[in-house]
């Protein structure tokens, strides 16, 4: 996919964290994988003094300098060390005074995809996904990356990539970026369709396996002309009659990375996050692609 008009090409949000490491090595693999620059970038946010009222300093104060600085050399370090024998990507660090959220999302209009990791963690465990990574995911102008770093066993290099398809068209331009993944990692796509309307068969007294056959079909035009498109791309299509968010994560459990759309059939378009989008970035335990 195109990409290389870009000007940051893979922008990675760093902060110094662990998850802001993994994803600096996620996207260092990436950018080398698809021949495009990598960005590190970090943003700091304006000291508010508290006079007068709301004042914000003009310029950013030293000691946030030096942290900048060290937040980007500690971002280089994990770049270096997930190379192995690799040639490094073109490289460019760049720290922005600024409100975390709306830089990153102004950035991300010149990205081709945004790496983040994955936070907030508190009082609910997995359960939601820090603020800064939840805001980049509802509103980014490009595809991001939610990458978890929880002390797991890393992701099998040979798993497949597992596409969310729903037909919406959140999902197709999923279903063109998964594609393209699993092409350059030479490995299979498992193609997950579920409807969610299980709960409804009984009251109609509606058979699931009446609609099998014809969701079989739906899938199928879904994902016949990609196949043509990408022919050494082997696909395996799953179909099940449940909650889409847990099959998703069931199948996450042996891939290597998980694209989903943005929305799904329901939702306000450009408001909120697909409830099954959301619960997979969550949860799961290998990256995450949320395709607008």
């Amino acid at each position: 996919m195109a990409g290389s008009a870009k000007k940051y090409g893979v922008l990675v949000c760093v902060d110094g964290s662990a998850a802001s490491d993994a994803a600096v090595a996620w996207g260092t693999r990436e950018a080398i994988m698809r021949d495009l620059p990598i960005t590190l970038m970090h943003a700091v946010p304006p000291v508010v003094v508290g006079w007068p009222v709301g004042q914000l300093y003009a310029d950013m104060p030293e000691w946030q300098r030096d942290s900048a600085r060290h937040v980007i050399d500690q971002a280089r370090k994990a770049l270096n060390a997930s190379l192995g024998d690799a040639k490094p990507p073109e490289t460019h660090t760049e720290t922005v005074y600024s409100a975390i959220v709306p830089a990153l999302i102004e950035a991300s209009d010149d990205a081709w995809v945004l790496v983040t990791g994955s936070q907030g963690l508190g009082a609910m465990g997995r359960l939601l996904l820090g603020s800064v990574t939840a805001g980049l995911v509802h509103y980014a102008h490009c595809p991001v990356a939610v990458i978890h770093s929880d002390g797991g066993a890393a992701p099998d290099p040979g798993g497949p990539v597992v596409l969310g398809i729903d037909g919406s068209p959140a999902s197709e331009a999923a279903t063109a970026l998964a594609f393209d993944e699993a092409s350059r990692r030479r490995v299979g796509l498992v193609a997950v369709h579920v409807w969610s309307d299980v709960g409804v068969f009984p009251i109609l007294g509606m058979d699931w396996h009446d609609r099998e056959k014809e969701a079989q079909e739906v899938l199928g035009e879904r994902l016949a002309g990609w196949q043509e498109r990408y022919p050494d791309v082997h696909v395996e299509r799953k179909l099940f009659c449940d909650k889409p968010s847990d099959w998703l994560l069931k199948e996450s459990e042996r891939a290597q990375l998980v694209v989903v759309g943005s929305r799904g059939r329901g939702g306000f378009p450009g408001m909120l996050l697909g409830s099954v989008s959301s619960a997979v970035a969550q949860s799961a335990r290998v990256p995450v692609l949320v395709v607008r």
